[in-house]
This record gives C-alpha cells, structure tokens and sequence, in this order.
C-alpha cells in the first residue's frame, strides 16, 4: 500500500515552513515511519499540521477555492501565514509499494488578481529506473493550468521545464523539442477551471496510470472527527462500506461487515470487546425497519446496553478499533487527539493496536496522529514522534524526537518518552 516518506508545507497558517522526513532533494533523512506521531503544547500548530492533510483532500475533492472556505478557513488569506505573500505549498514524497520508486508531488496555490484561490503550479515526478542522481523526470508540469503531460508508464528524456510557459504555443514548442517517439506519448494539457487541480482531471483517464495512483491515494485518505454524539445517532438503514469522518454511521459499517463478512464479523465484534475495559460482549440487534443497532454486554449487568447509552470513551475506542478492522483499510489515516475522552491507562494499549496495524501485513494503514498525552507518547519509540513547539517569530518549528540525542540516551536507558516530554527534556529548537 501507498506510503507516504516525507512532506513539505510552506505558508499554511503557523506553519510558514517545516519538512517531516524524506524529500526528494533531501535524501539523507529518514523517512516517516509507520506510525508518526505529532506532540506540542497547545497554539503550536498540531490541527493546522492536521487540517494540511484536509486541506489537501478537499482540494482534489472540491477545488481549491471551496477548501479555503472549508471547516471553518474563513477563506485564502486566513489559510495562507500571516504576512507572507507567497502561495501555499505543498510538496508529497510517497511510494505506491516498498520497492517502487519514490514519487513527488508538488502543488502551489495562490491568488489571482481578483483575489480567488487559484492553482497556481502543479507538479508530479519520479526518477528513471536506475536514476540515483540528478532531478526527477517530471511527467506532469501544470502552471496555470496550463501544461504537460506524460503518458503511460514510460519515462522519456526530461523535458525542459523551462520552456513551459502560459502561452499554449510556447507548450507545443517545448513538446515539439523532444524526439518524435516520445512526442506521440506527450499530451499538452489545458485546464477549463484553474481552481481544480490538474491530477482530478487527468487522474480519471486511463492513459495517466501514475497520476491516477496518486489521485486515488488522496481519495482514500481518512481523517478522523470522530464526535461520539454524532455515533449515537440513529442513521437510516442500510450498510456502508467505510466509516465517515464523524462517526455518525457506525451502525451502518456494522451493518455492511455483517453482511459481508458474515463469517469473520462476529469473530471482529469480539475482539474488540476484549480491548475494551468492562466490556463481556459486543453484538447487534436488528430492528424492524432494518437497522443494526450495537448492544453492549457490560459487566456486572444482565440486559446489554445499546450504544446511544454507552460512554463518550466506550464509543471512541470502539470506532478506532472497528476503523482497524477494515477488509479493505484506508491508506492514510490521520487521527487528532484520541486521547480525548479516554482513561488514561487506555492510551498505551491504543497506541500499541494503531502502531500493530499499521506495521502490519500488507494492506494496512499508515497512520499520521497528533496528541498533548504523555501517556501516549509512553507508547511510542523516539523515531516515531516529532515535536513541534512556536519559535521567536510565532511560526511553528518541528523536529524529530530520534535526532535529539540526549532523549534517545535517556529511553536506551528505560525511561519512558512520555515522562521525558513532561519533564521538559523534548525540545525542538
């Protein structure tokens, strides 16, 4: 499954410019793990860096123009840092599997001279089979919206990127430059709305493999605001494959894994419940008009509680833990502050299920978290956190917690992550 290495953000609200693992002009670094967690005191950036990932989702989704007006943005000039008068930027190094070669993605949106959200650059490249050196062949160039594209799978001689200009007749000399074979696989693209990006159009046709993987990698992507009073909710009947970002069909994923999994779901229902203190048993009870409510068996209690009744805590934990049950999971998946509503001796058994999916067999998550627990933190190993505190200027600063020697000293010796982050011994400046 797709993975992402490394990610660049410039200009997107407090975060002006940081860089979490590997790039592909940055190959000295190590790559995200598995499993990446985020800490930070509270203004330090953690939901900006958590809602950059949104952001980008609903970009390929609606534009970039409804994504700044999205989940509350109030628009581009509230999204873009403060004072800077650049475009935001976002730059993607991921693999579609682990031996595949890395691929870059880079998007730059800005304004226009009437002050909308427009994409201004776009970009996807990826080196040549055996290419150690020198820079990425780019098989997607967009300024504008206005550009080129590579065909298939096939890599050709790299264009000159320099002759890519606006005008479409600087683009079909720029093409016409390259050798005749190789010509006939390149495509001069146009875009009719410079607000949608370039790999939602050209990602739906078959004749763009490379840019339609990336695309549906973005599609997948889960980010959780799970609302427990939302999963309390009593939605229409009918199954539903995925669980949504708030949680409210709960009872229709239970619904869909019933009937599709008829064999394996019971077998789901209870291992979960065994991971959820004070919980015997968990199973269903179908209503007349053909819903699936949850009964949960508590302890103690002869007659099952149904999950309009259950706790704030009870109901999260069951949603991550049914999220990881997933026949076919998401492959990115990025969840803020589960400890909300949590015991805190829940944590570090959380932490240890997400970080077991996630390292998994093929076909599991990669999964992106952002937390203020230390008892989390317990749980993780110091290349798996990164901290992100405020600098002089009010923009965020982020660095690895591995590449603080004195922390990777301290745990080798048994001292737990978490306890060194509440002692002020985590610091990234």
């Amino acid at each position: 499954m797709a993975h992402i290495e490394g990610i660049r953000i410039r200009n997107f609200r407090v975060l002006r410019d940081i860089t979490l693992g590997k790039l592909w002009n940055l190959q000295q670094a190590e790559p995200l793990t598995p499993m990446t967690a985020v800490i930070g005191k509270n203004g330090v950036g953690k939901s900006s860096l958590f809602d950059a990932f949104g952001f980008l989702a609903d970009c390929l989704k609606s534009g970039v123009e409804e994504a700044c007006d999205l989940r509350g943005r109030g628009g581009f000039q509230r999204v873009r840092s403060q004072g800077q008068q650049g475009p935001i930027e976002f730059e993607i190094y991921y693999k579609e599997e682990g031996n595949a070669r890395p691929i870059t993605y880079e998007l730059a949106v800005n304004e226009n001279s009437a002050g909308r959200p427009y994409v201004q650059r776009e970009r996807l490249r990826q080196r040549r089979k055996g290419q150690k050196h020198g820079w990425p062949f780019s098989f997607l160039v967009l300024n504008d919206g206005k550009g080129v594209a590579w065909k298939g799978e096939q890599e050709g001689r790299k264009i000159d990127e320099a002759k890519i200009q606006i005008d479409i007749l600087e683009l079909i000399r720029s093409v016409e430059d390259m050798e005749k074979e190789e010509s006939r696989e390149t495509e001069i693209v146009e875009l009719e709305d410079p607000r949608k990006l370039g790999i939602a159009t050209l990602g739906s046709l078959k004749q763009h493999p490379r840019i339609s993987a990336f695309r549906r990698f973005i599609e997948g992507w889960y980010l959780s605001y799970f609302a427990p009073d939302a999963a309390r909710s009593l939605p229409l009947a009918g199954p539903q494959k995925h669980l949504n970002i708030h949680g409210d069909n709960l009872g229709n994923v239970v619904q869909f894994m019933e009937r599709e999994h008829p064999n394996k779901f019971q077998a789901i229902l209870d291992r979960i419940a065994v991971k959820i203190p004070g919980i015997q048993k968990i199973d269903t009870d179908k209503t007349a008009d053909g819903r699936l409510l949850l009964r949960f068996n508590d302890k103690g209690f002869k007659d099952p509680f149904y999950a309009q009744q259950m706790s704030d805590g009870t109901l999260k934990v069951f949603a991550y833990l049914l999220l990881l049950e997933d026949p076919t999971p998401p492959p990115f998946l990025c969840i803020e502050e589960p400890e909300n509503g949590l015991y805190h001796k829940l944590l570090e058994s959380l932490a240890t299920e997400f970080r077991s999916h996630a390292t998994g067999q093929k076909g599991s998550s990669q999964i992106f978290i952002t937390t203020h627990q230390p008892y989390f933190v317990d749980a993780l190993s110091p290349e798996e956190v990164w901290i992100l505190e405020k600098g002089e200027d009010g923009f965020s600063d982020i660095k690895r917690v591995s590449d603080i020697d004195i922390v990777g000293q301290m745990v080798k010796e048994g001292l737990p992550l978490g306890g060194l982050w509440y002692s002020d011994y985590l610091d990234a400046r």
